[in-house]
């Protein structure tokens, strides 16, 4: 995030080689986001072809993985509007692509909110075997049958 970060600052000052250069090592180490920054950096080169493929690389990747904290976001939002089902199913779609403990935790309570024991059962045990030092193993060994 910090190359991320210093690409955009080097393109304020009108330093776009150099924010080129944080752009591209923000992608190699995965941070999706980057793709936007350097797709700036070409319009800003005349290079609208090139930016354009940078946001359709962009766009291809948000739809595939979209972050833990944007879906889990979206789960609260949705159980605020009492929409539990879809809040639950919110947080799958995270969870199948990253068995995320925070996320399974949540869920965990989601379904315990709706009544779900079994599902939260299960995914308690499905954090304690992701890691078995985590928090939820108190939690799950609490609720156990």
């Amino acid at each position: 995030m910090a190359l991320n970060n210093l690409g955009s600052v080097y393109v304020d000052c009108g330093k776009l080689d150099l924010a080129a250069d944080c752009y591209i090592d923000a992608l190699k180490i995965r941070h999706t986001r980057a793709h936007q920054g350097l797709a700036r950096v070409h319009f800003l080169r005349n290079n609208k072809t090139a930016a354009y493929e940078e946001m359709t690389k962009l766009i291809e990747k948000a739809q595939n993985n979209v972050s833990a904290y944007e879906k889990r976001y979206r789960a609260a939002v949705l159980m605020d509007n009492h929409k539990e089902k879809e809040a639950i199913a919110e947080l799958s779609k995270a969870i199948a692509f990253k068995a995320d403990l925070n996320l399974l935790h949540l869920r965990a309570a989601f379904h315990e909110h709706i009544g779900d024991v079994m599902g939260a059962l299960r995914d308690y045990r499905v954090a304690v075997s992701v890691d078995p030092n985590h928090e939820m193993l108190e939690l799950h060994s609490s609720r156990e049958p």
